[in-house]
């Protein structure tokens, strides 16, 4: 009888909050549908779980008339339930990317006018008026590393001048990679010979291709060339370099 008394206390205890929170939430936003914790909000988890579950004085005989029926005392589960209310409030308008960005030093500012920049919580450099996230933990065919940089609210690279060219180089040399090679968002598979960047629809203008490049190589399996990469061929910084989109290297993803 005592764990029936202290289930229906819980269940009284959780109606009860969902109807308050349903009703706060015609005037406000409701919270995100999910969030990952930081290390400070397991910490702070952990402390509520650790108090253990109600003593067995938390549950008294209450006799109604003739019926014999046993009642939970309620009010001593508000601590609970504050607990409840009060970690929700303070998480309300926190996604789980904000929560994870406290273990990351080196996030874009969550005040961004970017929304798509402001929940990403990789380290990302800014560059003029974008940012860039250089994929080195891993080579993928272009069209996985398309894949990745979307799925995390980018896209592969785009390079509009010469000045920007640089200073991505630059960024790429300083992680000790000016060697090696880097997908961009360029690609000419809808026609041939005539790249466009994917990661805004617009006809490549700028360009900057190693000598006798784009060339179109076509190789035994009959796989042609149809994809941008950077890539330091002859020693004389990235240039461009058409190669097959199957081929599994480095890339480049970008945010404005």
């Amino acid at each position: 009888m005592k764990c029936t008394a202290e289930t229906d206390a819980v269940q009284a205890l959780l109606a009860r909050y969902l109807q308050r929170r349903l009703q706060g939430s015609q005037l406000s936003t409701p919270p995100p549908p999910s969030v990952l914790f930081s290390n400070n909000h397991r910490a702070h988890i952990r402390q509520a779980t650790q108090r253990g579950p109600p003593s067995n004085n938390l549950v008294s005989r209450n006799v109604s008339g003739n019926d014999g029926d046993h009642r939970p005392v309620l009010e001593d589960y508000e601590d609970y339930e504050d607990d409840l209310e009060g970690y929700e409030d303070s998480e309300r308008s926190r996604t789980r990317f904000d929560l994870l960005a406290d273990d990351c030093p080196n996030c874009v500012d969550e005040h961004s006018s970017s929304l798509a920049a402001s929940r990403w919580t990789m380290p990302l450099l800014k560059l003029g008026e974008k940012r860039y996230y250089l994929g080195i933990f891993f080579k993928a065919n272009w069209y996985r590393a398309s894949q990745y940089c979307r799925y995390h609210g980018m896209h592969l690279a785009s390079i509009a001048s010469q000045e920007e060219n640089d200073r991505l180089e630059k960024h790429i040399k300083d992680f000790g990679l000016g060697h090696e090679h880097f997908w961009t968002s360029g690609t000419d598979q809808a026609e041939e010979g005539t790249f466009f960047w994917m990661a805004n629809g617009r006809p490549i203008t700028f360009e900057n291709w190693n000598v006798g490049e784009p060339n179109n190589f076509r190789y035994e399996n009959g796989e042609e060339e149809h994809c941008l990469e950077l890539w330091n061929r002859d020693g004389k910084g990235l240039k461009w370099n058409d190669s097959p989109c199957s081929f599994e290297t480095f890339f480049v993803c970008e945010v404005q």
